[in-house]
């Protein structure tokens, strides 16, 4: 039987037991980037920060609260791609908060430093939750099952033996994201609409440069994830999930719409 318990809390409970007891996290490349908005910092369209600005940030940062940010505690590193074009690959850096046993939300930047851009959002929900979704909704959504048996998906910073407690929780679990700043195109402004983004769900459909290039920034290997996980038994996707192989995929396009009960 599949276990479907949600990975953030077997991860709170294995970290106890492991971390104490090793101290010995896989390397996660941080980087201290500069700041959006100053000289040298992140491509993004506008001026560098004035000193208004510096002093408004510092003033909030102190003053405000960020109760939502504050249990977005797991971080995940992946690959989506857009549902209507393989070719374009996204590495995607989830910031992720558990809401129940079988749903997290996360927030999905292009980096894990503080100049990152927010891209997208992501939501996963368990198993026995897409079952229970109109079949009119699944299409939306794509399985986790290889990238966790593959080790396409990777928690960087954590022990293997941490990690793959967490990724047997994710391995059955169903995401449905969009992308809002498409930065393989768009680099300074986040211009167009959201877009539905998809999975890979095999081995060689995305370049294995790309994956090298990602493995070597953050001091991961797919290599040992996918030994360490092996035991990790999953069945095959829930009917319904990544409808992208069948040829044709829900996408959303821009469209002029009267308005209803204007004022």
């Amino acid at each position: 039987m599949l276990n479907r318990r949600g990975f953030g809390t077997k991860l709170a409970a294995a970290t106890g037991a492991f971390v104490a007891a090793c101290g010995c996290g896989r390397a996660m490349a941080q980087s201290s980037a500069t700041p959006p908005g100053e000289p040298g910092g992140p491509v993004a369209a506008g001026d560098p920060h004035s000193n208004t600005s510096r002093l408004l940030n510092t003033g909030a940062s102190i003053l405000q609260t960020k109760a939502p940010l504050s249990v977005m505690n797991l971080y995940l590193d992946g690959f989506h791609f857009y549902a209507d074009d393989m070719g374009r690959p996204i590495e995607a850096h989830h910031y992720c908060a558990q809401l129940t046993e079988d749903m997290h939300q996360c927030v999905i930047f292009d980096g894990n430093d503080k100049g990152s851009r927010l891209i997208g959002i992501e939501y996963i929900i368990s198993e026995k939750l897409f079952q229970q979704l109109p079949e009119e909704e699944k299409p939306l959504w794509h399985s986790h099952h290889y990238e966790v048996t593959s080790g396409l998906l990777e928690m960087p910073g954590l022990p293997d033996m941490v990690e793959t407690v967490a990724m047997r929780g994710m391995a059955t679990t169903y995401g449905k994201t969009w992308h809002t700043w498409h930065v393989d195109r768009d680099k300074e402004l986040p211009l167009g609409i959201p877009q539905l983004m998809m999975s890979f769900t095999r081995d060689g459909q995305l370049d294995q440069r790309v994956i090298d290039e990602r493995n070597t920034k953050l001091g991961v290997s797919q290599q040992q994830s996918r030994e360490t996980r092996k035991e990790i038994q999953v069945g095959a996707p829930a009917a319904g999930a990544n409808a992208w192989e069948s040829g044709q995929t829900p996408q959303l396009k821009l469209e002029t719409m009267p308005v209803r009960n204007k004022r």
